[in-house]
């Protein structure tokens, strides 16, 4: 939470900053393993909380099994992550391979126990990640078993501000639709496509002020929404006071503990994208990213070019969205003013539908680059990653290791995983 990219004081879509989470573990039996302090050590060649390759950097967060790979400085254009990623997954194999260990993709570790598996990360910020083991018991799924890609878009001044957090708020609800990759948890599908999610809503419940309603709701200016978002939710956490050896709450009065769907991350002028899961490789999670920011400069350019038009109800939004959590791209979308707001008319359609339009609307407009394509029409026409593993699983336990070995492989060559044919 601390291992963030630089401010970046660029207008809205001059540049992207993207951070990737992979779960650490055994090469054999991808049972996990809480080795980030290895890793990071190797890499570093020293004992450390963050890993430097020129503008790519490696850190941990929260939990010992869990790396996060990223772009330190904002770039011009997302295809130039590709490479990027992939050679930093190949260098983390490779550090990991003496310890009969490597990464895994994925939102969810399908068999993993949080209760007894996790290991809280005892280096740097080790009083924060105390502190929250206190309040909101970080042995659970949402908190120790989750893995997400975050894409920041920035901003420069109030007006862009109110048009980008306008565009995100409409886009949010259908990215579980396109992004979805965690059926399955505790050995068993779990009855949504995006179970992620579904714990990653009430991860801080005791704390409501930090989560809202996930979708968050319009706001017009910086000022507004730290009077209005962060104030209260400061006011909140203070009440739970200090413990020694625990953690003093005062060191969660930081932006992020404010983990909505999205979220302004003011210290670096951008907001975060939060709620797009982790995929099998990284040409995937940027073809993702890029749908995913497409769609905002779309909705920015356009429905939103006055933000008040489009403060849709948050409600409404949330409908829209728990949809899309469980079902993904079979999600029925049938609110029409939502639907126009997107430009695709008012006539429902299943989620799949609605993005395939999307896409070749976002390419034709030159919002979307065409190296993306192939990657997103797998989807359209497969499924997202869920819908594939859930079918390549077939509720069937003893699939899980051979399935999700062949994510590893995916991950490692940076292909797709086509599922079932």
């Amino acid at each position: 939470m601390t291992h963030k990219s630089v401010r970046s004081d660029l207008p809205a879509f001059a540049g992207y900053g993207v951070e990737i989470e992979y779960m650490i573990v055994d090469r054999d039996h991808l049972d996990i393993r809480p080795f980030a302090d290895r890793l990071l050590a190797a890499g570093a060649g020293e004992p450390a909380s963050e890993v430097v390759h020129g503008n790519m950097g490696w850190s941990n967060e929260l939990a010992m099994h869990l790396i996060e790979l990223k772009n330190l400085r904002p770039v011009a254009a997302l295809e130039d992550l590709v490479d990027a990623f992939h050679a930093e997954v190949l260098a983390v194999n490779d550090l990991l391979a003496p310890f009969d260990a490597c990464l895994m993709p994925g939102g969810v570790h399908p068999w993993m126990d949080p209760t007894t598996d996790t290991r809280l990360w005892t280096l740097d910020n080790a009083a924060i990640y105390a502190c929250f083991d206190r309040i909101f018991d970080c042995r659970r799924h949402g908190w120790g078993n989750l893995q997400s890609i975050h894409l920041n878009l920035p901003y420069s001044g109030d007006e862009e501000f109110a048009r980008l957090h306008a565009a995100i708020r409409l886009a949010l609800p259908i990215l579980p639709a396109l992004a979805a990759s965690s059926p399955w948890a505790d050995k068993r599908p779990t009855g949504y496509m995006d179970y992620r999610l579904v714990a990653y809503r009430d991860h801080q419940k005791q704390v409501p002020s930090s989560m809202g309603s996930c979708i968050p709701d319009p706001s017009a200016s910086p000022r507004e929404y730290q009077t209005q978002v962060l104030a209260p939710m400061y006011r909140e956490v203070a009440e739970y006071g200090a413990v020694p050896g625990q953690g003093d709450v005062n060191t969660l009065r930081h932006e992020w503990l404010n983990v909505r769907a999205a979220a302004p991350r003011f210290e670096r002028s951008a907001i975060e994208i939060r709620i797009l899961d982790t995929q099998e490789c990284p040409f995937a999670d940027l073809a993702v990213a890029a749908a995913t920011a497409a769609l905002v400069r779309h909705l920015y350019d356009g429905v939103c070019a006055e933000p008040e038009a489009a403060g849709l109800d948050t409600g409404r939004l949330v409908a829209v969205f728990e949809r899309c959590i469980q079902d993904a791209e079979r999600a029925d979308i049938d609110d029409p003013e939502y639907l126009e707001l997107l430009g695709c008319g008012t006539r429902p359609r299943i989620a799949t539908e609605l993005w395939a339009g999307l896409i070749d609307r976002l390419q034709a407009d030159g919002l979307l680059a065409p190296q993306w394509l192939p990657a997103l029409h797998l989807i359209l026409n497969r499924g997202p990653l869920a819908r594939r593993l859930a079918t390549a699983l077939d509720d069937d336990p003893g699939c899980l290791l051979g399935v999700y070995r062949e994510l590893c492989e995916c991950l490692h060559d940076n292909h797709q995983y086509p599922g079932p044919r």
